[in-house]
């Protein structure tokens, strides 16, 4: 482990830096990509809002519900804000379907969005403000994830869920114009909370986590308001974050080039929903549909080569649900050599059950891993019963930072989305004032045109 007094004083460095931080010094390209992020967002969550997950979970939890302040992307009912937060986070993740942040493989907006769009709802925000505090949440988490990875996720840990609720202390500090101590006891609130483990993915109780750091880092930063302190060094103490929750920490990563540099930029909007060392593999797929010989009939054995992370998260041949088919290579590789396609139908219960999708599944032999293999490259071989066989290789998939998604296929994909999770929502006007929000007088607005 690095020597973690090195590192005395980063909490309150960090906090200093959200105090200080002004819109004006973000640059224009930020600008515009946490624009997407929140676009994306919330498209992901509209797709999930009538998800059984996402329903249960309401179903838990709107009996305490202390007011109705704030919007559930998707759905007419309003719940208090804490319960939006959480309720909304989890929609955005529960497909999968969100963004990735290159190297962590975090996903920031999910646990920071929800805070930043139910404070709006509770007081005079502007959208550029509230994009502002976003922009400022995700360098958070993402800084702090980069500090603890890869043996932070590698031990287990849901990077989303731990380290987004720091992101989301941060943005609610900065709408809630915290001074600096308040800021401190905010990341020390979210660091008696951070949590979240991988076991649960591919199960409703993931979402609980993720919802958990967008309700947890708003209750922290509300809970620093009202003088609840936290500890000096929640990141860098000898029992803080960085040294329970990793072996190795380089806390010196948090810091690095922080306002000249944005961790925002390096986050990658899915094309597919499911986790992304699977989006190659989907390529790949697609792809050799194309070939001249290819029939899907006639195969026999399916082997898929590609990261490590994918045959330690992704090889998972026999799922029963949607849920685990987002982490499951197999079902990836079938339902998309089957049908050739890869949308949220294609990763939902009935395609799991699908028995032309199953026999297909069982094709699939290997899924092997590389440490040569990047996380956004992948090789699918395909045996025929004839003998003959197909390879196709992928080097870079689509949504990766070397082929990222359009602003036009952003656009199509938040259709999509609403038309699968809230086919009764007229949402073009929702999508146009969420491309302008830098431009939004009042954020408010914004999540009128969320309900139906």
């Amino acid at each position: 482990m690095r020597n973690l007094d090195a590192a005395d004083g980063l909490s309150r460095r960090l906090a200093a830096f959200l105090r200080n931080a002004s819109w004006e010094d973000v640059p224009q390209t930020v600008r515009a990509h946490a624009t997407r992020a929140v676009f994306n967002g919330v498209g992901t969550a509209l797709g999930g809002a009538c998800d059984q997950a996402i329903l249960r979970l309401d179903e838990a939890l709107a009996p305490f519900s202390a007011n109705q302040a704030a919007t559930v992307i998707g759905r007419r009912a309003r719940r208090d804000a804490l319960t939006a937060a959480f309720l909304n986070a989890a929609a955005m993740n529960v497909f999968d379907f969100d963004d990735t942040h290159a190297g962590t493989i975090l996903h920031p907006t999910a646990p920071i969005a929800p805070v930043v769009l139910a404070l709006a709802e509770t007081q005079p925000i502007s959208g550029s403000q509230l994009l502002h505090a976003f922009v400022l949440g995700v360098e958070v988490a993402c800084r702090i994830g980069a500090a603890v990875s890869p043996g932070h996720y590698d031990r287990g840990w849901h990077i989303t869920s731990t380290c987004g609720i720091f992101g989301a202390a941060a943005a609610a500090a900065k709408l809630l114009d915290l001074n600096e101590d308040q800021i401190v006891w905010a990341l020390g609130n979210a660091s008696a909370q951070a949590s979240g483990l991988v076991e649960t993915l591919g199960f409703m109780a993931k979402s609980t986590g993720v919802g958990n750091a967008a309700r947890g880092g708003l209750v922290s930063a509300l809970m620093a308001r009202a003088g609840v302190q936290g500890p000096p060094r929640p990141l860098e103490g000898p029992r803080g974050f960085l040294a329970v929750c990793c072996g190795a920490p380089d806390p010196e990563r948090i810091e690095r080039k922080l306002g000249v540099e944005w961790e925002i930029q390096r986050l990658m909007f899915k094309p597919y929903p499911c986790g992304v060392v699977l989006n190659p593999v989907i390529d790949a797929c697609l792809a050799a549909r194309t070939a001249p010989a290819f029939s899907v009939n006639g195969i026999a054995e399916v082997m898929v080569r590609g990261n490590p992370l994918l045959k330690a998260r992704a090889d998972r041949p026999n799922v029963a649900t949607g849920r685990e088919a987002q982490v499951s290579a197999q079902h990836a590789i079938a339902v998309c050599l089957l049908r050739g396609t890869a949308g949220a139908a294609d990763f939902n219960d009935a395609a799991v059950n699908d028995m032309q999708v199953r026999a297909l599944r069982a094709k699939v032999r290997r899924v092997e891993g590389d440490e040569t293999t990047p996380i956004e490259a992948a090789r699918v071989s395909i045996l025929y019963a004839d003998g003959s066989s197909h390879d196709q290789s992928i080097e870079a998939a689509t949504g990766s930072l070397a082929r990222p998604m359009t602003d036009e296929a952003l656009r199509q994909k938040f259709a999509a989305l609403a038309r699968y999770g809230c086919p009764d929502l007229d949402a073009e006007p929702l999508a146009a004032k969420l491309w302008d929000l830098a431009n939004v007088a009042d954020a408010d607005a914004v999540m009128a045109l969320a309900r139906p």
